[in-house]
């Protein structure tokens, strides 16, 4: 099995000098900054450079292939931070040692998207580079649209579909033999509801509204896929 752009990162990383690695995150973190307000097509190497308080010169020593790998690496970086704070809330709300009683599924999933929902005010940048790179996909490089998938999607995805099975095998669920469907289902009934609605979290919904939201959708996503 090949490498993971994830591990490539990490080997990246573990080559360096520990100052040039300070460096290169102090860059990196400014320019999360700069997309995030600008997005990806307008962000200038000049503006990037101006952000990170160095030249442009000393950004292309750090990053050879310019705008864009320092655009993979901060994508990167915060999809495996929001990454590891999704898998936590989802291991700690459904631990699959500890199955929900089935009057307690229906809470459990509603805490499971509040938590989800929760992370947009908790990782501001990372939602802004999401969404801008929905915003002009196009403009992004192909092998940063796959960095991000594989840094947090996919394997968020992956866990949630086994959490579902584990549900369905104590008999709460029905996957109907698809579990990614499944939890695809779960992700766009509630949090990407709520994603869509405040635009990555630009416009937060008053408190009442989201909970009422995220209800809704666990509701929907139980009567389509709770157990018969």
């Amino acid at each position: 099995m090949g490498e993971t752009n994830e591990s490539r990162l990490e080997q990246a990383r573990s080559e360096v000098s520990p100052r040039k690695l300070q460096k290169q995150m102090a860059i990196a973190g400014a320019a999360c900054a700069v997309f995030g307000r600008e997005g990806y097509a307008r962000a200038s190497v000049d503006a990037l450079a101006a952000e990170a308080g160095v030249s442009t010169r000393t950004l292309y020593n750090h990053f050879p292939g310019g705008k864009a790998q320092l655009f993979r690496t901060v994508v990167t970086w915060t999809s495996s931070d929001v990454r590891d704070a999704q898998l936590a809330r989802l291991q700690a709300v459904l631990d699959p040692e500890r199955p929900p009683r089935p009057d307690d599924l229906e809470r459990d999933l509603v805490a499971l998207a509040r938590g989800f929902v929760g992370l947009m005010a908790e990782y501001p940048n990372h939602f802004a580079l999401v969404r801008h790179i929905n915003a002009e996909a196009d403009h992004v490089p192909p092998e940063v649209l796959e960095a991000w998938h594989a840094a947090g999607p996919e394997p968020v995805g992956r866990a949630l579909a086994d959490a579902l099975t584990h549900l369905a095998e104590a008999g709460l669920l029905t996957l109907h033999d698809d579990a990614p469907l499944a939890a695809g289902h779960f992700m766009a009934l509630t949090s990407h509801t709520i994603v869509q609605s405040t635009h990555y979290g630009v416009l937060p919904l008053p408190a009442k509204e989201t909970d009422r939201l995220i209800k809704a959708g666990v509701g929907a996503f139980l009567r389509a896929y709770g157990a018969i």
